[in-house]
């Protein structure tokens, strides 16, 4: 069985009395503490405004590339990934040489998320096209297969409906043998299991309930045989069905700051009870969880979280 791991995900960068020139600071402060609490992962989010959910649209928002470049220097042991880019906003071959530098800055320790993209808004603010759904989903089927030549071999070549790289040439190589491992985000069951079967070696997706799980894991599973694919490559992770915090008031608390939707399937208890509610998930075969720091805003918090991922194993 692999070994558990949490993620701290920064979507926010919100942090009242904060200045410009201090912002980045508190998210070192925060990828440090989950470090120390033996996280295994630090994520941002690949968007230019705070998204619905999170935020309302001026809240502050850093570029994310930039952000993990930066925190390469400033943390030593935490793999490091967006959560994930959209394929809308860069051409594939650019992402590829962006997370092969980030790769050898960071030691080997990036990690390569894509999706679809979603934002619409964000799109139009800053002049991005916005295909329709299948479009977004042929560039990303097309995309990772750009992305996962260029990792593979020092030229590649690909021509596509929508992207196309001649003899492309990707020096310095990733640190990693075979470059960063390619995450796709997003379960939705026509079209992304279908392209996570073919290029994923990790999923992300939302605590929708156990039977939804089963069902999306069973669909992957599907899809990989179909294309000679041993499923069992594919890790599963998740965002954290549960919260975990010093005393249960103070769980309740952090609950209450998530979207009304997402309460129903979030347990939320100390670290020990929060640790026994993920042990089903763990049987199920789901490896890695991960927490935001919207939800999680202080390093004491954060710290209450690692000490669930100590009481699984982690």
């Amino acid at each position: 069985m692999t070994t558990p791991w949490f993620g701290l995900h920064c979507p926010s960068y919100t942090h009242p009395g904060t200045t410009s020139a201090d912002l980045f600071d508190k998210t070192v402060e925060q990828a440090r503490a989950a470090e120390a609490a033996g996280f295994s992962l630090v994520t941002v989010m690949d968007h230019l405004n705070q998204i619905p959910g999170v935020g309302v649209p001026d809240e502050p928002m850093l570029e994310g590339w930039s952000v993990l470049a930066a925190l390469a220097r400033e943390t030593r042991t935490v793999r490091l990934s967006t959560l994930v880019s959209g394929v809308t906003y860069r051409n594939p071959a650019l992402l590829a040489k962006t997370a092969t530098t980030l790769d050898v800055i960071s030691g080997g320790r990036a990690i390569f998320g894509l999706g679809a993209a979603w934002y619409e808004a964000e799109h139009q603010a800053f002049g991005f096209d916005f295909p329709p759904i299948k479009e977004r989903m042929d560039r990303l089927d097309e995309a990772l297969t750009i992305i996962r030549g260029m990792f593979a071999s020092e030229r590649s070549s690909f021509e596509g409906a929508h992207y196309r790289t001649t003899d492309v040439i990707n020096i310095p190589r990733p640190v990693q043998p075979g470059g960063p491992r390619i995450l796709v985000g997003g379960g939705g069951e026509q079209r992304t299991l279908r392209i996570a079967a073919k290029h994923a070696d990790i999923t992300h997706w939302f605590p929708l309930g156990m039977d939804v799980l089963q069902h999306k894991t069973d669909l992957l599973r599907g899809y990989a045989e179909a294309i000679g694919r041993d499923p069992d490559t594919i890790e599963r992770t998740m965002a954290a069905p549960v919260i975990a915090a010093a005393d249960e008031t103070a769980a309740r608390a952090i609950l209450d700051r998530l979207p009304p939707d997402r309460r129903p399937h979030v347990f939320a208890g100390t670290p020990e009870q929060a640790a026994n509610e993920l042990r089903p998930y763990l049987d199920a075969g789901f490896t890695g969880f991960t927490f935001n720091n919207n939800h999680y805003r202080t390093l004491e918090e954060i710290a209450a979280v690692g000490e669930a991922l100590r009481l699984i194993g982690g």
